[in-house]
């Protein structure tokens, strides 16, 4: 309902697009694509288990993914367009276009001074960076997935074009491959050369340092020498084992004699072992036998016997000297072996010099031998490898070769000019149809029964459609006989009949009518209610809004006329300040003169006393109270009222508005009993609601029998 009602601003709007669209796809130029398919296979790589196959899927998708920005790069687009004299075709130079001199004047390629452009060489050079732009941007290169083909593709204007420029950059890319690879084989080779240059000098004079350091140092034949001193010395190392054992041996002998006196000698087992001392022994004691044989024989005095004892002491005296003699021998074996250990421990220090000597050479002749060893290897290996350099350089070949050329497209590509238009009428349609949508649904005013209900909480009385003006006297007078607009008299005998039903138990006997803000209708509403219901009631009508009075000015009375204001304050009778106006079955009691103190005077004890008496007259009141987002009139009438009508005029109010007069007067407990939506547009609130278009509908069987 709501996009029907704006239809035509859809229609329209998308109608403006399209046609826009029309225009600017129109001359547009259709564009051809031509692509060349080429196979890039990455060198071969020995595979000898699981995890050698994942690294080489990696080094190939990475091999292939920098191909393919190869193929992208700047410098092949250069080659492109030199090789094919881009710079000279009908497509991309200004000179053989239309309306030349317009062109070169945009590029600026016209000389100030003169209207002649500048010469072919100037041109070309500043048309050839343009012209590479134009290429790189137009290249599309497209691997196909899961296979090592690659599409190349060119977009352009002239068909033949695109696949001459999509087949030259396939042949532009496998020929700089070539280049590249035979550039860096020349620069290896030229790097080689030098090296090997630098490392055969490196090798000569390392040769030449070892061979001086032997011919200095005698050096033949360094593993037998280093091998004899090893044994001399193995064999030094056992004789001074040897004489220290028996520089022990003299030292324990030495001792023992050197401790004891001389007649404790023969109990050194070295002294007692010596043979001549045992000989001594021996014919001591043949002596001592004889001196006890003869001693038996002969006195002491006896010559034999005497010789004897001679003899005796001889022997005595040469054991001691024989034992001395060999304390001393003990004494000259012990210091000999202590002389011939130490001549060993020197012999061996000797040794070790020379073994330590002879080592150090030998380090020194394993460092110029390891040093003259890897000039040798280097020398080789770079001599190889400087071969199989030369080798390669004559065996290139690119890794990727062409399976189908690209041809001359007969269909283009685009522009898809249906598409564009299709485009433009679904989206402009969608654009405005998204934004009606969204103002409506921005717009936060109450425009339906529901919004009465859901949002204000309040009943829905009624709502009253807008007659063409306010000030209409129609408006006012909805039950008078000349009145043409019977659906606003049905609405109004609606609003009525809710407000009846709703007191059946108790009628309402004070009737306050107010609304958040002027221009709602409140005192329309409050007049007609009034008129409608003095039909069946004795009713009286109060102007309460004595700020800005509007009942008395629209039913014609003079603005001198006295009123409630005056019947407050005792300036005039009750019975006078009330009007009985022709044609109108209801009193009126207008405001009467404006006083500067309303709000005092709606709160008077004596305004009190005045409705009581009104209330003995009359079976209702219907008072029209000032709006109550301005003054709070209408909360000081609600404490004397029986019901409280909201005036709400729809769609314009808004809704935070509403909702604050309403929960304003019911912070003083004042009886709302329900709402009416005024000047509801029957053919806009349609497009919302459904029930307004089935009431406007319902207009022609109301007018048609005007009984019903």
């Amino acid at each position: 309902r709501l996009l029907l009602h704006h239809k035509w601003k859809i229609i329209l709007f998308v109608a403006l697009v399209t046609a826009i669209t029309i225009a600017v796809v129109r001359p547009l130029q259709y564009v051809y694509y031509a692509e060349t398919t080429m196979i890039i296979e990455p060198g071969q790589t020995n595979v000898a288990g699981l995890q050698d196959v994942f690294a080489s899927n990696s080094r190939n998708r990475t091999f292939l993914a920098t191909q393919y920005e190869i193929i992208r790069s700047r410098a092949l687009a250069e080659k492109v367009v030199e090789r094919l004299n881009l710079v000279r075709h009908p497509q991309f130079d200004p000179r053989q276009q239309e309306a030349k001199p317009s062109v070169l004047a945009r590029f600026g390629l016209v000389k100030e001074d003169e209207q002649s452009p500048v010469n072919d060489a100037e041109m070309d050079a500043f048309l050839f960076p343009i012209v590479q732009k134009i290429v790189s941007n137009s290249l599309t290169v497209t691997p196909v997935n899961r296979t090592q083909l690659v599409k190349i593709g060119f977009t352009s204007y002239d068909p033949e074009m695109a696949a001459d420029i999509a087949n030259a950059m396939a042949d532009v890319y496998m020929e700089s491959y070539l280049e590249a690879r035979l550039d860096v084989t020349k620069k290896a080779a030229s790097w080689l050369g030098d090296r090997l240059d630098e490392l055969r000098t490196n090798l000569q004079e390392s040769e030449e340092r070892l061979q001086a350091y032997k011919e200095k140092e005698k050096l033949v034949d360094v593993q037998g020498v280093r091998t004899l001193d090893s044994a001399e010395l193995t064999q030094l190392r056992n004789n001074l084992v040897i004489a220290r054992q028996a520089r022990a041996d003299a030292q324990s002998q030495y001792q023992q004699v050197k401790s004891l006196p001389t007649s404790q000698l023969l109990t050194i087992p070295a002294v007692i072992n010596n043979p001549i001392v045992q000989s001594v022994i021996q014919a001591k004691a043949d002596a001592d036998r004889n001196v006890v044989e003869l001693s038996k024989r002969y006195g002491s005095r006896h010559p034999t016997m005497l010789a004897a004892l001679t003899k005796q002491q001889e022997l005595e005296k040469e054991l001691n000297t024989r034992m001395l003699s060999v304390s001393a021998g003990l004494k000259s074996s012990y210091e000999a072996a202590l002389k011939t250990e130490k001549e060993v421990e020197r012999q061996i220090a000797n040794a070790r010099f020379r073994l330590q000597k002879v080592s150090r050479k030998e380090v020194k002749l394993r460092e110029l031998e390891r040093d003259v060893e890897t000039n040798r290897q280097l020398y080789d290996l770079f001599l190889s490898r400087g071969k199989e350099t030369d080798e390669s350089s004559r065996l290139q070949k690119s890794p990727a070769r062409i399976i189908d050329k690209a041809m001359p497209p007969l269909t283009p590509v685009g522009p898809p000019k249906k598409k564009y238009l299709m485009a433009a009428v679904l989206l402009s349609g969608g654009l405005i149809v998204g934004l009606i949508i969204l103002l409506d649904f921005l717009k936060s005013t109450v425009r339906t029964s529901e919004d009465v209900e859901s949002r204000l909480r309040v009943p829905m009385l009624g709502f009253v459609p807008l007659i063409k003006s306010n000030k209409s006297k129609y408006a006012f007078r909805a039950f008078s006989d000349d009145n043409p607009d019977i659906g606003f008299t049905e609405a109004i005998r609606t609003v009525r009949t809710s407000l009846v039903l709703a007191s059946l138990e108790n009628p309402f006997k004070v009737i306050i009518v107010t609304s958040s803000v002027p221009g709602e209708g409140k005192s329309t509403l409050a007049l007609n209610m009034a008129d409608a219901m003095g039909q069946m009631e004795k009713v009286l009508l109060i102007d309460g809004d004595m700020r800005k009075p509007t009942v008395g000015k629209a039913l014609g009375l003079p603005s001198s006329t006295v009123g409630l204001s005056n019947a407050i304050v005792g300036k005039a009778k009750l019975d006078s300040c009330i009007q009985r106006i022709p044609g109108m079955q209801i009193d009126i009691l207008s405001s009467g003169m404006v006083p500067s103190n309303p709000l005092e005077l709606l709160g008077s004890m004596r305004f009190k006393q005045l409705l009581e008496e009104l209330k003995q007259r009359y079976d209702r009141i219907i008072i029209d109270s000032a709006p109550l987002h301005i003054v709070s009139d209408a909360k000081i009438l609600s404490s004397y009222a029986d019901s409280l009508i909201y005036v709400v005029k729809s769609d314009s109010t808004p809704l935070n508005i509403v909702s604050k007069g309403i929960n304003g007067l019911r912070s003083v407990n004042a009886p709302i009993t329900g709402a009416v939506l005024n000047q509801v547009d029957l053919q806009k609130a349609s497009q919302y609601d459904a029930y307004y278009g089935v009431y406007e509908q319902g207009y022609g069987y109301i007018a048609g029998d005007k009984s019903k």
